[in-house]
C-alpha cells in the first residue's frame, strides 16, 4: 500500500513494512507468545491490503492565511504527538475515501458548517450506506440544520450533528448492512455510537471461521459481551437457544432490531454486565431485568466471549471454565494469554486463529476454541 503519510501519521505504526511483512511480523510475535500453549500453526485470516476500514475518525484542522481566512483539512496525530494535516487516507473504504474531499469542500465553503467544527466520524456499510457525524464546539441551531440537510442530500449520506449536550439526527442514526456469511445473507443495523467491527471483510471471515468450527447441536449457547449481535445472530443457527448479554444500551437496541431483521426467534438478549450475569447464574442476586427469563430452561454446552481489551475478570473467568466448550474472541493477545493460563488447566485448545483486522498496526485479533479436558 502506498500512502504519502506513512511514517508520519501515528495510525499506521508498521508503516515500514509491506502487507505480508507486517502480517508475518505479528504472526511470529504471537507464535512466540503462545508457544507455551500450542504446538500447531495458527489459522490466518488476512485483510485487504488497502481500503478495508469502514469506520474512521478524523480531526478537522484549520490553517489561516494572512487575511485570517481559514483552510480546512483532515488531521491525525503524528508519531511525535502533534497535529498532522492529511490529504487522504488509504486504509478507509473507497466510499469514505470518495466522500472525504467532497465533504471537506462543502464545509470549507460554508461559514455555518465550518465554524467551530472539531471532528468528523464516518461509518460505512458494504452496500455504501454512509453515516457522517459532524462534531462541534458550538451550539447547533436551525440555520446549521438547514445547511446540513442540503449537504446530506447532495452527498447522499446521513448526517448527525453533535455538540456538548446536543445530538441532532437529520434523517437516520444508523446504517443498513448486508453481509454474505457462509452463503447466507444477514441483515444488520449499525447505530451511531454503538460498537461495530471496523474491517467488514475480516469480520465476515471471523464469523465464518467460528461457524465452520462449531457443529450444530441441540443444546444452548451463552454469550457475554454480545454487542449488536454480530456473532450471535449467525451463530444462533448452530444452537437450540441462545442467551446473550451486553452492558451497552445502544448495542442491545441494535441487537434486538437485528433479530427482527433476520427473523430469528431463539435468542434472548439481556442488558447486563458480565459480572452481574455471573451473580444471576449463581443465584447470588435477583435482577428485575431477568424476570421474563427462565434461566432453568437453558441447557448450556458452550459459552462465547468477546471481551474488551482488559480481557476476562476473575469472576467471569471462573464462570467460563465451567462450560464444556469455550469460544473466545480476543482483541488483545496479552490478556488472552493471561486468561488461557487459567482456562487451559481445565480445557484443551482445539483451534486457534489470528485475524488481521487492523493491518499496518501492532494490533491483531485472535479466536480460540477450547474443549473441557
Amino acid at each position: 500500500m502506498q500512502c504519502e503519510h506513512f511514517g508520519k501519521c501515528g495510525s499506521c505504526t508498521l508503516y515500514e513494512k509491506n502487507y505480508e511483512e507486517q502480517l508475518n511480523f505479528k504472526i511470529a510475535r504471537e507464535k512466540e507468545r503462545f508457544s507455551d500453549f500450542i504446538d500447531f500453526d495458527f489459522e490466518i485470516i488476512k485483510s485487504r491490503e488497502q481500503n478495508f476500514r469502514n469506520r474512521a475518525e478524523f480531526r478537522i484542522w484549520k490553517e489561516f492565511d494572512e487575511n485570517k481566512n481559514p483552510t480546512l483539512s483532515y488531521a491525525m496525530t503524528s508519531f511525535d504527538k502533534k497535529i498532522l494535516p492529511i490529504n487522504s487516507c488509504q486504509i478507509v473504504t473507497n466510499h469514505i475515501k470518495e466522500i472525504m474531499p467532497k465533504l471537506l469542500k462543502e464545509l470549507q465553503e460554508d461559514e455555518t458548517l465550518r465554524f467551530k467544527i472539531y471532528a468528523v466520524e464516518f461509518l460505512n456499510s458494504t452496500s455504501n450506506d454512509m453515516l457522517v457525524t459532524l462534531i462541534y464546539h458550538k451550539k447547533l441551531d436551525e440555520n446549521w440544520i438547514q445547511r446540513a440537510k442540503e449537504i446530506e442530500k447532495k452527498l447522499a449520506v446521513k448526517i448527525i450533528g453533535r455538540s456538548r449536550g446536543q445530538k441532532i439526527i437529520l434523517s437516520e442514526e444508523y446504517i443498513n448492512e448486508n453481509l454474505e456469511i457462509a452463503g447466507k445473507n444477514f441483515k444488520f443495523l449499525y447505530q451511531e455510537g454503538g460498537f461495530t467491527q471496523p474491517n467488514s471483510g475480516v469480520n465476515i471471515k471471523m464469523i465464518e471461521w467460528v461457524l465452520e468450527k462449531q457443529k450444530k447441536e441441540n443444546r444452548d449457547l451463552c454469550e457475554l459481551y454480545c454487542g449488536g449481535g454480530n456473532f450471535t445472530i449467525p451463530l444462533s443457527q448452530k444452537f437450540r437457544k441462545v442467551l446473550a448479554t451486553e452492558i451497552s444500551k445502544t448495542s442491545i437496541k441494535s441487537a434486538l432490531e437485528n433479530c427482527k431483521l433476520n427473523n430469528i426467534e431463539n435468542i434472548d438478549f439481556i442488558r447486563m454486565s458480565a459480572e452481574d450475569f455471573v451473580e444471576a447464574l449463581e443465584k447470588k442476586r435477583e435482577f428485575r431485568r431477568l424476570k421474563d427469563i427462565n434461566l432453568k430452561s437453558y441447557n448450556f454446552s458452550t459459552i462465547f466471549v468477546d471481551p474488551p481489551r482488559a480481557g476476562l475478570d476473575d469472576t467471569t473467568r471462573d464462570l467460563v471454565k465451567n462450560f464444556e466448550k469455550i469460544i473466545y474472541i480476543s482483541c488483545n493477545p496479552q490478556t488472552l494469554h493471561r486468561d488461557l493460563k487459567i482456562l487451559t488447566k481445565t480445557h484443551k485448545i482445539m483451534n486457534f486463529a489470528l485475524f488481521d483486522q487492523f493491518a499496518y498496526t501492532e494490533h491483531i485479533e485472535s479466536g480460540v476454541f477450547l474443549n473441557k479436558i
